[in-house]
């Protein structure tokens, strides 16, 4: 991530000063038209170094003959050079010293941290002047910045005022971040805080401030230097941290590190699809739980991050990395599991898979029945799945429309009665050990028995079934093949259920209208029952950022006329 991290002090003598930054270090990339005479990317990287470490010597130097450096302003001596992290993966080097290395960056750090201790406080946000936020511009880049208090007996009101800043260029890449980089910067802050708190009392302890100064004789012009000639106090001092620095490079090298990796940017062509969508929003979700989970009182417990995923279905995100790392026998694609079940049996829970039905299996074997839900989640939308790879009890369908269940757990009498769920039950074959049993061998070792009570027949509809069928008989398709029509069948049918939606919600056509819009779109005919269903459950599975998208367009219409 391109971005500083950066740790600010007020000074009661000297106001804003910056104490400590972190910043990373791409490594450059090799260029085909450089020629011999051009110096050696490393060399100049050393160079940077030492011109790095003379910014801050320079700095602090200077600062010192001016009297304008005092123990509070200083973290790391003129003579040190530094820490410096290399991460492995990528070569990125991070760098920390008291200063940037880049004489450009001296200014937007010092800008940044002016700003986040003095004018950008707003209490509305920051109440008591604690807390996180967002300013910034093009020319000097954005900032996050969370201002905090670190007790300290010898300064006024027993608090020094201190604050982390990351600065970015990228507005939205940090505003996005928010969550992420609130939830462990206060954890660093609550670091600081507690252990500076136990040096607070310790010193309150042996000698008591409050009662020394009310006593004393109050005299303005030497007020800074009544408190034992230590007005400027240093962090270290303040906590008693002796690798205080070291351990905040560790904590600022994997911010950027962590912040950078969460989000990467992706090549897309044309507007991002219904599955992006909702997985963004998930993902925003998930992290919003967790940071009012931590900010509760009394923590969270670790089954919470868990829970927490389970409830937002981020399981889809199981790719086939994660299923071929499955235990035991698995099922590899749709091909291998129509192969395994039979045509039949496979059309009859592909069919209940796309209108919406509740499928449960039921078995020994957690690794096979996750495989058998990883392969046919991908008929679905991501909106649309709702899954519980593994329960000791039955969830009633409103919660999951993929449900695994251990063998002794029993079914609802109203759920086998119904005709809106399917039931598979996995037997091992007991003449075969299951230490035995091959990928290939599946169908050999495993009895599986599909039954329901749906009395309507499978064999019509829907299209998209009939179409999937085609492919995946032709022995002549491979399986990435087979998956990229699969795709295109279900981005051609997420447009139809945009249609339909925009047509039958959004405008709130009769019916008549709606069943031309359904002739128009190709879902009459033979199978029409089963593709309406279809449509419908597929339009459970929109983002709400494309029907709020829809209903804002749809009013701002509606108002323009008028105006």
């Amino acid at each position: 991530m391109n971005a500083l991290v950066a740790l600010c002090h007020f000074c009661e003598l000297h106001g804003p000063r910056t104490l400590f930054c972190t910043e990373a270090l791409h490594p450059p990339s090799p260029s085909p038209s450089s020629h011999a005479g051009a110096p050696v990317p490393g060399d100049r990287d050393r160079d940077g170094d030492r011109e790095g470490e003379g910014l801050t010597m320079r700095a602090n130097s200077s600062a010192t003959q001016r009297g304008e450096m005092c123990e509070g302003c200083r973290s790391l001596p003129a003579s040190h050079p530094g820490f410096m992290s290399i991460d492995e993966e990528t070569g990125i080097r991070f760098l920390s010293h008291q200063h940037p290395r880049q004489p450009q960056l001296f200014s937007v750090v010092r800008q940044a941290c002016v700003r986040s201790l003095s004018c950008e406080v707003n209490s509305d946000v920051c109440p008591g002047r604690e807390g996180p936020i967002f300013f910034g511009d093009e020319q000097h880049g954005f900032v996050f910045s969370h201002t905090f208090f670190i007790k300290d007996s010898l300064a006024r009101g027993f608090q020094r005022w201190y604050s982390i800043v990351m600065v970015a260029m990228d507005r939205i890449y940090l505003i996005n971040s928010w969550p992420f980089l609130l939830r462990h910067l206060r954890l660093t802050i609550h670091s600081l805080q507690s252990t500076a708190l136990k040096v607070f009392d310790n010193e309150q302890g042996v000698c008591p401030q409050r009662s020394a100064r009310m006593n004393s004789v109050f005299s303005p012009a030497v007020f800074p230097h009544q408190r034992s000639g230590n007005a400027a106090r240093s962090l270290t001092s303040l906590t008693q941290h002796q690798n205080l620095w070291a351990s905040l490079h560790s904590s600022f090298s994997w911010l950027l590190k962590a912040c950078g990796s969460r989000l990467t940017e992706k090549l897309l062509e044309g507007a991002p699809t219904e599955d992006t969508l909702v997985l963004i929003e998930r993902q925003t979700e998930q992290e919003e739980e967790m940071s009012c989970w931590e900010g509760a009182e009394g923590g969270c417990s670790s089954s919470l991050p868990h829970q927490l995923q389970s409830e937002l279905g981020l399981d889809i995100l199981c790719d086939n990395n994660k299923l071929n790392e499955l235990p035991g026998p698995k099922f590899r694609s749709l091909r291998h599991l129509r192969q395994v079940l039979g045509a039949g049996e496979f059309r009859q829970l592909v069919w209940h898979v796309l209108m919406g039905n509740q499928v449960i299996w039921r078995g020994d074997d957690p690794g096979l029945i996750q495989s058998a839900f990883t392969v046919l989640k991908s008929l679905l939308p991501v909106g649309c799945v709702r899954s519980v790879p593994l329960s000791a009890q039955y969830e009633e369908a409103y919660k999951c429309n993929f449900l695994g269940l251990s063998p002794d757990v029993p079914i609802p009498t109203h759920v086998s009665a119904s005709e809106f769920s399917v039931l598979v039950d996995v037997s091992a074959d007991r003449r075969c050990p299951t230490s035995a049993v091959g990928e290939e061998d599946i169908s050999l070792n495993y009895q599986f028995a599909i039954s329901s009570a749906n009395t309507q027949p499978t064999d019509r509809g829907p299209a998209l079934l009939n179409k999937l069928e085609v492919a995946l008989s032709n022995e002549n398709l491979s399986v990435d093949v087979v998956s990229h029509c699969l795709l295109c069948l279900k981005e051609e049918w997420m447009n139809k259920v945009k249609v339909l939606f925009k047509f039958s919600k959004v405008d709130g056509r009769g019916r008549e209208d709606t069943q031309k819009v359904l002739a128009l779109l190709g879902a009459t005919g033979p199978g029409e029952e089963d593709n309406v269903r279809l449509l419908k459950f597929w339009m459970t599975g929109l983002s709400k950022t494309y029907k709020s998208h829809l209903m804002t367009a749809v009013r701002g219409g509606e108002r323009s006329p008028s105006q």
